[in-house]
């Protein structure tokens, strides 16, 4: 690289400093950091962010924070102990630290590149708050060294320069001989490998007693790591890191194979789970409405933490889990792979860009799809029009159904069911606004006889009048309604979800079909925990439920058949082999005794779910790839709709996708077509 560009590329990687500055001042002004001096460094560049980067900011805050008052606390009895961050940027660590009472026999150095520091040196010169806890010596700046306290360095120069570095450190009297803290939080990654490897093994051979932190991305090859890639890479601030060391374990064995003796590692949603104490996550979960669920988890799985030292006695271990969670270690064996293909007819179609939408086969060959987030007119909002696909002579089309009036009862909703319970009608349930909005009730959607595929004549939007006592039943969303059979008659059996006061529900209603009226039949067994964001399926009268979020935002792996007995209906577990790895988010169809589960958002981050199929007579549980080689974008199987045409063996899947976190959003920009034929052999 010539200097020139050299130059542009870190004021690129300097630009992304910035904006975690402002991410993380708008995350403690909601509660989410207890740290007053964040608002003083992120200086006039004040914007309140969306709730889902502030939990991103959170965990990273988090993970910092506990590692570094792990060494704080495990090297309190010697006599002197520093710190080194990595290009810190405009972090506030030290003087959180100081503030704390923490610092009593540490020294905190600073790097960044010249320009950066030297704005930040101005900045705390030029406010009270912060110079007055460094105690400005009145050392005059001399080269590399910006800003001098009694334990508070702050040095301009280039990490990737090691000459450099070494020269400014030795300059501002870091000493080889005592225990050293580095830290490297989203830093490495921005500079070559040669030179990342190269800064990883000096400071292994020159510190006798040292500890390692990194926080930075993994995982650069499934849909979500390609989305976060192309974010960096438009932002020219490529990251460097990821060809090489795909995943945690890579991460480990580079610095074991660099001079580092103990090494461990976990992802953000491991870190999440087994070291924040539970009334912690608990309070982070009721800070503000939130339903970012999946975005929420994809982020998690694709950050880590890594602790490294050597020579420390006793040792540094800061990543002991205080819970232990069962973990899935390694792959998930793969029984084989399903192909996808894009749907040709249905290509450029922006209505079909959606997610937490419903669709659902209505006639022969023929899909409604409603609500969600998505495209229309060119902008990002809730969708108003319907869409209506059909098959003819294995093509398919899709036509726009624009509702003649804007009817706000419809309300564009997002995470609700709709059910269809004859050839002209169906019946919408639930599904929310906003997340802090109220439920929005049930509506009937009625389209005539007449109605196909190639004239979709208007389908008629009316409110449902319910009885108060079934009102309830439909104040929520990211549930489920399935077709049930109690003594011949028809119900719909609403189950779990949440509401804007819970966050997760575990009751449910018995709607009988021709009324819609509540209805009070015995259920026995053991009851299911509460969730939301499950799959349910009608199955032999009865109705299969799978998977799901629960109460403290884990993913489930239980399967639960409700069935028919003869004073009402039970509660059977169904055990799978191996047992199901949990999940949520997906979508689930049945055929010919088997249960099939359609992608979803899970913690095991070696692979995305693909296709499991459940033999409901053995509970032999298989999963299966999906085989993306003919797709030219990411497919994202959260939040999704699919429709199984069992004839075909054919899954087609609308939609899916959502915010990637700061990484902007990724819709599916079209229907795929899975064909199943091949692990769906009759016997």
């Amino acid at each position: 690289v010539g200097s020139g560009s050299a130059v542009s590329l870190s004021r690129q990687v300097q630009g992304t400093g910035g904006s975690s500055a402002v991410s993380k001042s708008s995350a403690a002004a909601r509660g989410y950091i207890q740290d007053r001096f964040l608002r003083l460094l992120a200086g006039r560049r004040r914007r309140r962010r969306a709730p889902l980067i502030h939990r991103g900011y959170y965990i990273r805050a988090c993970a910092v924070d506990h590692c570094v008052q792990d060494f704080l606390l495990k090297t309190q009895s010697l006599p002197r102990t520093q710190i080194l961050s990595l290009g810190a940027g405009f972090d506030s660590l030290y003087f959180r630290l100081k503030d704390m009472g923490l610092l009593h026999h540490t020294v905190v150095y600073e790097v960044d590149f010249p320009n950066v520091a030297c704005q930040k040196a101005t900045l705390i010169k030029r406010m009270k708050e912060l110079s007055a806890l460094v105690g400005d010596t009145g050392e005059e700046i001399l080269g590399a060294v910006m800003f001098s306290g009694e334990d508070y360095k702050l040095l301009g120069a280039d990490l990737s320069e090691l000459s450099e570095l070494e020269r400014a450190l030795e300059e501002a009297g870091l000493d080889n001989e005592i225990p050293t803290l580095f830290i490297a939080e989203v830093v490495l990654t921005y500079m070559e490998n040669t030179r990342s490897d190269a800064l990883i093994q000096w400071t292994a051979e020159h510190f006798p007693q040292a500890c390692f932190l990194v926080y930075e991305q993994v995982h650069p090859e499934d849909p979500f790591g390609r989305v976060m890639q192309q974010h960096f890479s438009q932002l020219s601030s490529a990251l460097h890191s990821l060809a090489q060391y795909p995943d945690c374990e890579a991460q480990q064995r580079r610095f074991l194979g660099k001079g580092w003796t103990e090494c461990s590692v976990m992802d953000m949603n491991e870190f999440f789970t087994c070291c924040i104490p539970e009334d912690e996550q608990q309070r982070v979960q009721t800070l503000e409405p939130f339903d970012e669920y999946e975005e929420w988890h994809l982020k998690c799985s694709h950050y880590f933490v890594l602790a490294a030292s050597k020579g420390m006695e006793p040792s540094w271990t800061p990543l002991l889990p205080s819970v232990t969670v069962p973990r899935h270690a390694g792959p998930v064996g793969m029984a084989g792979s399903v192909p996808a293909a894009v749907c040709a007819g249905l290509s450029g179609i922006p209505g079909l860009r959606r997610y937490g939408h419903h669709s659902l086969l209505i006639k022969p060959n023929m899909i409604l799809t409603t609500g969600g987030f998505g495209e229309e007119d060119g902008q990002h909002c809730r969708m108003r029009n319907f869409h209506v696909l059909s098959k003819h002579a294995g093509y398919w089309k899709a036509v726009c159904v624009t509702q003649n009036i804007p009817d706000k009862r419809w309300g564009e909703r997002l995470y609700h069911t709709v059910s269809c319970l004859s050839d002209t009608l169906a019946l919408v349930v639930g599904g929310r606004t906003s997340p802090s909005s109220a439920g929005l009730g049930m509506l009937w959607l009625k389209f005539p006889k007449t109605c196909n595929a190639s004239d979709p004549d208007h389908i008629a939007v009316e409110p449902v009048s319910l009885q108060p006592a079934a009102e309830a039943a439909a104040l929520r969303w990211r549930h489920s309604v399935t077709e049930t059979t109690f003594k011949g008659e028809q119900y719909l059996f609403v189950y779990g979800g949440r509401s804007a006061l819970e966050p997760v529900l575990g009751d449910w209603y018995f709607l009988h079909t021709r009324e819609l009226s509540y209805t009070v039949i015995a259920v026995e067994g053991p009851v299911p925990e509460s969730r939301h964001s499950h799959s349910a399926c009608s199955w032999e009268g009865g109705v299969l439920i799978a998977g799901g979020l629960g109460a403290a935002e884990q993913p489930l792996g239980s399967v639960f058949l409700l069935r028919e007995v003869e004073h009402g209906f039970q509660w059977q577990t169904i055990e799978t082999h191996p047992p199901l790895i949990p999940r949520y988010s997906h979508t689930a169809h049945v055929h010919d005794g088997k249960l099939l589960l359609v992608g979803g958002v899970w913690f095991h981050a070696s692979s995305v779910p693909g296709i499991t199929v459940i033999d409901l007579m053995t509970g032999v549980c298989l999963d299966y790839g999906i085989n993306v080689e003919h797709l030219e974008w990411p497919l994202m199987l959260h939040n999704h709709s699919s429709v199984f045409l069992p004839d075909e063996k054919e899954l087609l899947v609308v939609g899916g996708g959502g915010n990637c976190f700061s990484f902007g959003t990724h819709l599916n920009p079209q229907p795929v077509s899975l064909s199943l034929s091949s692990i769906l052999i009759s016997h």
